[in-house]
């Protein structure tokens, strides 16, 4: 590790530094998981890029410095900041309102201004390292404004912006009170990505029900300050997984071992279901849960032959809709387990922990059937893991429809899982799965898996930057 100040041509602008501060690490840094990291890191070793975020840890002011040959620009955010800029405007309005307004957002205007505060500073913060005519990729719906904000301290770079969570529909998107200033605070950006094509859709129509611009196949003209116009394209480009590393912890002897464990310590049932999400509302845990019981109780399932094994990430914990929410879904589990556990089987096998990558890849290996059932996600990742882990070729994923994976992973059973009905018919239909099927399903999910990775996401997105370059 090293204090560095050189310019960047390729920089990374997210909330967070893909790097947590911990007293244990050596030089007191260590490497964050996470399909992004995986995804980005290697461009920005191979072109001596630059990383902006947030080091994670409130009022830690940090120089700039050199991790794994990546020089990282840390922002510093306050305890003020944390709480109304990211606790606040990005997860407590944003989040509800881009994921259908499953849980009711709230608008405040101190919150807002947070929001402007911090994204000023990132956008200052990318430009003081971006070399000339740099290309700066900017992450997320934290820096919706950081577009707008850099392309006017530094009109010579390239901009990019990946929106990874839902874009929603006008008549949700326009209760924004700041409807205006985010498109406006996006359309700084050359090229606008979405997971889903609804979405940069649903982009376009509020761009033009709002701003007035035209916009067509996915290009906006964008007005100019000096009366001039330039392009901005908005289109899908759906994010994944690093493939090949799932596939090759899931062929290491001890992950497959502990496969084996994690059934055996469940009583080897017939069949394993397996959700894991972090607790939060749009991921219909509770709906999930609903429909699982009532096949319990209508006896289609016998907790002697099945158990759901369930791990919920803790998230948000000091946001009063994820306190709720945990106890609803911790009285839920007690009560089902309560009808239906015996002295040698349990219903459910609840889990409020994270684990790491190995562990997670021995439980999709042990699962049989995979339940996904967000009632709103911009892609949901843990579906494409479960099947780069299946290396057997067996394994069924029931996947909701509300997902951008439902768009690319055909062979799923496909659910909407507001309809409990259809979803117990649907864990029925993946519980009854005959092998070979199964096994056809499976080879055809795997192979999209491996073919659309995110090596390739990254890839595809960035071949547009450097074309919009090219066109300059």
């Amino acid at each position: 590790m090293s204090d560095t100040t050189a310019e960047a041509d390729v920089i990374v602008v997210s909330n967070r530094l893909p790097v947590d501060h911990s007293d244990d690490a050596e030089g007191g840094w260590r490497r964050s998981p996470g399909g992004l990291v995986a995804a980005l890191e290697p461009v920005l070793q191979s072109t001596g890029g630059a990383w902006v975020g947030w080091p994670g840890t409130a009022d830690l002011e940090v120089a700039p410095f050199a991790f794994d040959g990546i020089s990282l620009v840390p922002v510093t955010l306050s305890a003020e900041d944390v709480e109304q800029y990211y606790e606040g405007f990005s997860n407590d309005t944003i989040w509800p309102l881009y994921h259908d307004v499953i849980s009711p957002p709230a608008y405040h205007r101190e919150w807002w201004d947070a929001y402007v505060r911090v994204n000023e500073r990132f956008a200052h913060a990318a430009a003081s390292v971006a070399a000339p005519g740099a290309t700066v990729w900017v992450q997320d719906y934290q820096l919706q404004l950081v577009p707008r904000l850099l392309r006017e301290l530094r009109p010579d770079v390239v901009i990019g912006y990946f929106h990874h969570i839902p874009f929603p529909a006008y008549g949700i998107y326009s209760q924004l009170p700041w409807r205006r200033q985010v498109l406006e605070g996006l359309l700084g950006a050359d090229v606008i990505g979405f997971q889903r094509t609804t979405d940069a859709g649903n982009f376009a129509t509020a761009v033009r029900r709002q701003l007035g611009l035209e916009t067509k196949s996915g290009v906006v003209r964008v007005p100019g300050p000096d009366g001039s116009e330039r392009r901005a394209v908005a289109k899908a480009y759906p994010i994944s997984i690093d493939a090949a590393l799932y596939d090759e912890i899931a062929r290491r002897p001890e992950v497959q071992e502990r496969a084996r464990e994690i059934r055996e310590s469940l009583g080897n049932p017939r069949t394993i279901l397996f959700g894991v999400d972090r607790l939060d509302y749009t991921k219909g845990i509770m709906h999930r849960l609903k429909a699982y019981g009532e096949l319990l109780a209508e006896h289609r399932l016998d907790v002697e032959d099945v158990t759901l094994v369930q791990v919920a990430s803790p998230s948000r914990e000091r946001v009063a809709a994820y306190m709720q929410l945990r106890d609803e879904i911790e009285l839920t589990v007690g009560r089902i387990n309560g009808d239906h556990d015996t002295v040698g089987h349990t219903a459910i096998r609840y889990l409020h922990h994270s684990y790491p990558r190995e562990e997670m890849v021995a439980l999709y290996l042990a699962a049989d059937v995979m339940l996904v059932t967000a009632l709103r996600d911009g892609m949901n990742l843990v579906a494409k893991e479960y099947v780069a882990s299946r290396i057997d070729g067996r394994g069924a994923l029931v996947l909701s429809e509300f997902t951008g994976a439902a768009d690319e992973l055909a062979q799923a059973v496909k659910v909407n899982p507001h309809d409990i009905e259809g979803l117990k018919d649907a864990i029925m239909t993946a519980v009854q799965m005959p092998p070979a099927e199964q096994a056809r399903r499976m080879r055809a999910l795997r192979r999209r898996v491996r073919d659309h990775d995110v090596a390739d996401w990254s890839r595809r997105f960035l071949t547009d930057l450097d074309a919009v370059r090219g066109s300059r």
